[in-house]
């Protein structure tokens, strides 16, 4: 009776192997696109598109003292109306960058070793807000000094 269990036991493992198998769990799983009905949800700049904004201000809800609710209201508004500016003009910024391959050719690397000697060692230096030379821009209309 063991021989004949042990046998049988022995095919139905052998036969199952050539069934066609159902997906395994974790296939499954891990196969799931979760983004698929809004693939581009998470993309940069996708904040416009979903229904964000300022909750409004209910009966028992917080005004500063010395405000009135339509004040608050205003600043909130205002708050989020610079948010959004910000956010847009970032999303317009992006996806502008510098392609390395370009700038590794223009720095000479692949020919000659003359950017080793520079003051900068290759590096591509970030524009500064100021002229750090100390020479005075005659062109230049409004230099930040109130006159008095």
């Amino acid at each position: 009776m063991k021989y004949i269990v042990a046998l049988l036991s022995l095919l139905v493992a052998a036969v199952s192997g050539f069934a066609p198998m159902a997906t395994p769990f974790f296939n499954k799983v891990f196969d799931m696109d979760l983004f698929a009905p809004k693939s581009d949800q998470n993309m940069y700049g996708a904040r416009k598109k979903k229904n964000l904004k300022v909750g409004k201000l209910g009966s028992k809800a917080y005004v500063p003292n010395g405000l009135s609710r339509a004040e608050y209201e205003k600043i909130r508004a205002g708050e989020q109306a610079k948010k959004d500016a910000n956010y847009a003009k970032n999303v317009k910024k992006a996806g502008k960058f510098q392609d390395f391959t370009v700038w590794y050719i223009n720095r000479g690397t692949d020919k000659q070793d003359g950017w080793k000697k520079s003051v900068t060692l290759g590096h591509t230096m970030a524009k500064t807000k100021f002229d750090w030379s100390g020479k005075k821009d005659e062109n230049k209309k409004y230099d930040g000094l109130a006159k008095k």
